[in-house]
């Protein structure tokens, strides 16, 4: 049988400024990608739960005035 030695030569890694930037700009990048429409969903679920509880409010307090309404339930915008 013949030996065979497998020798793994690691070369140190060093972190440099450029893997930093590189780094940095992916992260950027993913956070864009899929921060945005996570945040466009989440504001459009608050912006119907928002509309829906101001509207509740005035459908509860029918009859007064729009100003007393605006006081008590606030605006939709």
């Amino acid at each position: 049988m013949r030996d065979s030695t497998v020798t793994h030569e690691h070369p140190e890694r060093r972190l440099t400024r450029k893997n930093l930037v590189n780094s940095l700009l992916i992260g950027m990048f993913l956070g864009v990608l899929f921060g945005a429409p996570i945040g466009w969903f989440v504001h459009q679920v608050y912006a119907r739960q928002r509309a829906a509880q101001v509207l509740l409010c005035r459908q509860q307090n029918y009859g007064l005035a729009e100003a007393d309404l605006q006081a008590r339930c606030g605006s939709l915008y």
